[in-house]
């Protein structure tokens, strides 16, 4: 599973990485991170689909939440058993007495009380 949110999260941090640079013209002398570059790829992108450029990042955006969302519900799918369990000890029983007593005492008196 660790294989598959890697190959999901390097391509997500070359391609925020790369946004995040090109739209703010950081380049450091390559024109794969200039801003004429990153309005070019977007114009082209735009043209190609038919729609505004400027919309195009935010549903880049959305498609990366969802397939995150995606990721997560077959993670969470794999680790049911654990997690029912998990859920189950957390809602069975009373708190144990040490742990209630170390949260609800009042703690060290200071001098000046």
């Amino acid at each position: 599973m660790r294989y598959i949110f890697a190959l999901w999260a390097a391509p997500m941090a070359l391609f925020w990485g790369w946004f995040y640079l090109s739209l703010n013209d950081m380049n450091f002398g390559y024109v794969m991170l200039s801003r004429q570059l990153h309005d070019f790829v977007f114009q082209l992108y735009g043209q190609m689909l038919g729609i505004d450029p400027v919309t195009i990042p935010g549903m880049v955006a959305k498609a990366c939440v969802f397939d995150g969302f995606l990721l997560m519900a077959l993670w969470a799918f794999r680790r049911r058993r654990e997690i029912a369990g998990w859920i189950k000890q957390r809602s069975a029983g009373p708190v144990p007495f040490e742990r209630m007593r170390g949260v609800t005492e009042a703690g060290p008196k200071l001098p000046a009380e």
